[in-house]
């Protein structure tokens, strides 16, 4: 069976820009927006919505159970 995984992480960076012009405006390192890519979430709340409100993504999108 295969299970069809979007990283909706991945799509909301790119809406932004990218990872470098994401991290820029967050303030935060470009490795800690591929770490957010590769996991296919965002942890903190607070950056979550941000990227939320830059992106124009939902949050339970960058934030999966």
């Amino acid at each position: 069976m295969f299970i069809s995984f979007e990283n909706h992480v991945k799509t909301a960076v790119a809406k932004i820009g990218g990872p470098t012009k994401t991290s820029n405006l967050l303030g935060l390192s470009n490795g800690a927006v591929h770490a957010w890519i590769r996991k296919g979430r965002i942890a903190d709340i607070d950056i979550a919505k941000r990227v939320c409100q830059l992106s124009g993504m939902k949050l339970e999108q960058v934030r999966p159970v």
